[in-house]
């Protein structure tokens, strides 16, 4: 193995790919590979989380289904052989549907939503981000069950996320890119028990 350049005693670790992540044993964890690098997800999702992306799936098969295929997690979204994560909900449009396979999603699904949890929050809002903006996720939602709000990221020119919109109350989300969207974003929070 190769010395880290951060110290002499430091083992460089080993870039984990797809392959090597499919055949390991279940050990009843969640992971994701980032820049091939495996990261531990976050301890099982919370009731609050759960009503939250239960309610929005509800939401985009009733409005949606005729032109999108909507998957939640957990489910490999393989966007290449280094990067591998488990959205909470994503939309892929039918006329691309040979992205789905046995294995998960191989590719870029249309639109991707993550429900931030306390210790996900970082990786959402930054590491998943440029993955997704890298790899050409068209439309990128952020949905914080705290602040009962939807952060909607489009990608620019440039392939880098811009926040389009940020939704709270009775705002009512829509999306060019996805025209059958619109539905208030309080609909998704009315599960949630204090």
């Amino acid at each position: 193995m190769e010395k880290d350049k951060r110290g002499p005693d430091r083992i460089k670790e080993q870039t984990v790919t797809y392959d090597i992540y499919a055949a390991m044993p279940d050990d009843g964890h969640r992971y994701e590979i980032l820049d091939g690098s495996m990261e531990m997800m976050s301890p099982g999702p919370s009731t609050t989380h759960q009503a939250v992306s239960g309610v929005l799936e509800f939401i985009l098969q009733q409005s949606c289904r005729s032109d999108y295929m909507v998957y939640h997690a957990p489910l490999d979204v393989i966007l290449d052989q280094t990067n591998v994560v488990q959205p909470d909900v994503l939309m892929i449009h039918r006329s691309r549907l040979h992205i789905v396979t046995q294995r998960g999603i191989e590719g870029p699904p249309d639109m991707v939503t993550e429900i931030l949890s306390p210790g996900s929050r970082r990786k959402d809002k930054v590491t998943k981000r440029r993955t997704y903006a890298k790899f050409g996720v068209r439309e990128y939602w952020v949905v914080d069950t705290e602040s009962l709000t939807l952060e909607q990221y489009r990608l620019d020119e440039d392939g880098n996320y811009v926040l389009h919109q940020l939704y709270e109350g009775d705002d009512v989300v829509t999306s060019d890119f996805l025209p059958c969207v619109s539905f208030k974003i309080s609909d998704i929070f009315t599960e949630i028990h204090s």
